[in-house]
């Protein structure tokens, strides 16, 4: 009891750093081919073309949302920013085909932790594009938004956003 009253209570991290959930090329969300995305209509980030199919937390935070189509999830980092990762652009009619993800809602995670896989050549095959857009969802919540500049990035490292509370 005297701990709750007297300890310290843990302080979150005022700014955080977004590392690559993708290895790949970065472009601005003006560049991805679907309004919902470039008009920033769910919130400003930025966008990856990827290499490969593996996708790592960008974040220390906990998996607010897997979509059951398994192309985008959503993460709650340490400061209370909420980010998505949407995997490909009309990726949602591929039902689940092609993808794994390796966490559910509510684990914690680590930046770097793996959360999905999927195929490549087949999301290339069957849905509009593979640009991975990777949104602040809760912009109006937070404080500061820096994009990182770059053009090429590697999973788990290169820092591509700071996201600040207010």
């Amino acid at each position: 009891m005297f701990k709750k009253l007297f300890g310290k209570k843990e302080e979150s991290p005022k700014t955080i750093s977004v590392v690559a959930p993708l290895s790949g090329t970065i472009k601005s969300l003006e560049e991805v081919p679907d309004p919902v995305f470039s008009q920033k209509m769910m919130g400003d980030g930025i966008a990856i073309v990827p290499d490969n199919g593996k996708v790592v937390s960008p974040v220390d935070g906990e998996i607010m949302q897997l979509f059951p189509t398994k192309h985008a999830v959503g993460i709650k980092a340490a400061n209370g920013a909420e980010l998505l990762i949407h995997i490909g652009l009309e990726t949602v009619s591929m039902k689940g085909e092609g993808f794994e993800a390796h966490v559910s809602e509510g684990s914690k995670v680590q930046a770097g932790d793996p959360l999905i896989t999927f195929d490549v050549r087949l999301v290339e095959e069957k849905a509009k594009s593979t640009i991975t857009p990777i949104i602040l969802t809760n912009g109006d919540d937070m404080g500061e938004l820096v994009k990182k500049d770059g053009t090429k990035v590697e999973a788990g490292s290169g820092e591509i956003l700071e996201i600040s509370s207010k």
